[in-house]
């Protein structure tokens, strides 16, 4: 009902506004939440398949809420197949009924995290005590530049390694597993990079092979091709946050800019988000490095109406518009540098078997 200027004045040019606001600061935490405030009970509802939309937001805000009544939930497909339908109603339900309307339906007696640990072929509903899960091995993989391999034992030499930032990167990967591993939580990547320029983004991806080279990817929230975990970082945007920063979940500050001197490196902590897989024996974990969106090599050009890009792995949320990575600075050569003062490592949640 309003006059064509009045809805004007009203309207922001949203994207404009993020172009313009390239680090924190109070147009962000203006529209954050405020955890210390958060005391209300939470049930927060996470879905493994949501790489670059949901999960980040669900497990930091159960990490992260005041509240002292506050339950995880993480599923394995889409929302609208697990959330929407009888699992999710009838958990959102007891929820609910228990403190809206005061049901003694046992919820208090809920554990803290409900989870639906992911297969290859099956999910299998589990509960825990917290999260990250108390009985995680931290279990660094450290990445051996010569053999592009990923090793339990730190490598005796190395050296640096160049990629194209345009190209496909560099690919890390164990040997075949002995045994089958669960990876379940959030993981990290400790890098060191030197860019031929001043800056460059960094684009790391867990991946999981098959015996016979096929990738492991699943069905997400959007894309038909997710894969198993990812992370980014622009180098420059590097510093920590030292109150929020734990081991397995680098938090950067985004409020400075750290230009690169060209040839020299400079650590890195990235954060890969939190992930659910059971590998099986006789398959290999892998870590990407790349300098570009992470692309299924066999994506069959799937669209949905509403996104105007083909679904290559990513679904619509990519990294490429050229006023935000011009192609002079972030289209260069990076260079990793693994060695003795240049230690580099995948950083994984291995949950031991009930009991082990």
């Amino acid at each position: 009902t309003l006059d064509e200027a009045t809805l004007a004045r009203n309207r922001c040019e949203f994207g404009e506004e993020i172009r313009a606001q390239p680090l924190d600061g109070p147009y962000y935490r203006e529209r954050s939440p405020d955890w210390s405030k958060v005391t209300v009970p939470m049930l927060t509802a996470a879905n493994w398949g949501g790489q670059g939309l949901h999960p980040r937001g669900n497990f930091e805000g159960y990490l992260r809420a005041a509240s002292t009544q506050k339950w995880l939930e993480a599923h394995g497909l889409e929302h609208w197949t697990e959330f929407y339908t009888d699992y999710g109603v009838q958990l959102q339900r007891r929820f609910f009924d228990h403190f809206l309307h005061g049901v003694d339906n046992g919820w208090q007696r809920e554990p803290r995290v409900r989870l639906k640990v992911r297969h290859l072929d099956r999910f299998e509903e589990r509960t825990e005590s917290d999260w990250p899960i108390p009985r995680t091995r931290w279990t660094p993989l450290h990445l051996d530049g010569g053999a592009l391999a990923l090793r339990e034992a730190v490598p005796a030499d190395g050296g640096a390694i160049s990629f194209d930032a345009t190209g496909d990167g560099l690919t890390f990967m164990t040997a075949p597993l002995p045994q089958a591993t669960e990876l379940t939580g959030p993981a990290a990547v400790k890098l060191w990079v030197s860019s031929s320029t001043t800056d460059a983004d960094l684009f790391v991806v867990l991946r999981v092979f098959a015996p016979d080279g096929e990738e492991v990817t699943f069905m997400g929230a959007i894309d038909p091709h997710t894969p198993i975990a990812q992370g980014w970082l622009r180098a420059s945007h590097r510093r920590l946050d030292s109150a929020l920063s734990r081991p397995w979940r680098p938090y950067h500050t985004h409020d400075e800019v750290e230009p690169l001197v060209p040839g020299v490196p400079v650590e890195l902590d990235i954060e890969l988000w939190p992930t659910c897989l059971v590998v099986p024996a006789g398959y290999r974990i892998a870590l990407t490095v790349r300098g570009r969106d992470y692309e299924y090599p066999k994506a069959n050009g799937a669209r949905l109406s509403n996104f105007k890009n083909e679904l290559r792995g990513c679904g619509p949320f990519l990294h490429d518009d050229p006023r935000d990575r011009p192609p002079g600075v972030f289209g260069a050569r990076t260079t990793l540098h693994v060695d003795a003062r240049h230690p580099a490592w995948l950083l994984l949640p291995v949950i031991p078997p009930a009991g082990g």
